[in-house]
């Protein structure tokens, strides 16, 4: 049991009903997840052909992403890692990492552009929900200027997905709570609890359970304080036409 309890071994799927009866565990809808979850315990993700190149924490996000039902996030300074362009994401990785050789970027680029699949999955694609302020798309990058109008392009194309939802914050909003630092909501299907993730530079927190309940009000509100799909792709359009002047 101390093995399992420290994730230093997996659990057989035949033995998750026997130790849910030990603790009292009886609602079916549990015992089926958890048992899905031991069998998929062995499975490796394709992250791990990354694994010197990608850090644990961002190879557990990548796993929890692959498995979720939806996910809505708030993103105030960049484009969400799942609607970015390669070429977006080689300019931001270059920026945010400083310790990173040409080739370790060129490989978090094909990740990160690899953890796009989720959104095209065959019968159960992810549900995305992004709200981006609208100052993440007045970006410029001096080496490569046509980087931002291309992210343009792809944010409008890729917000004709039914799965996915795109708004933008305008900069004359009002104060809603996202003023306080962007995150993702991730939600899987129930029984599991839902997740809200938080990045910074020296790595990924998380928080769970009914802990997440000031988040999932909060993107109502961020939501209600952004344009609407209409008009927040209309901005997007008007940006990446003034981009080619």
């Amino acid at each position: 049991m101390s093995k399992l309890e420290n994730a230093s071994a997996t659990i057989r799927p035949t033995e998750v009903a026997t130790l849910l009866k030990v603790y009292g565990v009886s609602d079916r809808e549990v015992l089926a997840a958890l048992e899905n979850l031991a069998r998929d315990a062995g499975k490796k993700g394709w992250w791990q052909t990354y694994s010197g190149i990608v850090s644990p924490a961002y190879a557990d996000y990548i796993s929890l992403e692959s498995d979720a039902e939806r996910i809505c996030e708030w993103s105030p300074l960049l484009v969400p890692g799942l609607l970015q362009t390669a070429a977006y994401a080689r300019e931001t990785i270059t920026g945010i990492t400083h310790f990173r050789t040409p080739d370790e970027i060129a490989a978090l680029v094909e990740v990160r552009q690899a953890r796009q699949s989720v959104l095209s999955r065959p019968g159960n694609a992810l549900e995305l929900w992004a709200i981006i302020h609208e100052a993440a798309l007045h970006q410029r990058f001096a080496v490569r200027p046509m980087t931002m109008r291309e992210q343009l392009r792809r944010l409008l194309d890729t917000a004709e997905l039914p799965n996915v939802t795109v708004q933008i914050m305008p900069l004359n909003s009002t104060a809603h709570p996202g003023i306080l630092g962007g995150f993702s909501l991730v939600s899987f299907p129930r029984p599991i609890p839902d997740l809200v993730l938080f990045e910074n530079l020296s790595g990924a927190t998380y928080i769970e359970g009914d802990d997440t309940t000031p988040f999932t009000k909060a993107i109502e509100r961020i939501r209600a304080s952004a344009l609407s799909m209409e008009d927040s792709r209309a901005l997007i359009a008007r940006l990446e036409e003034g981009s080619r002047s």
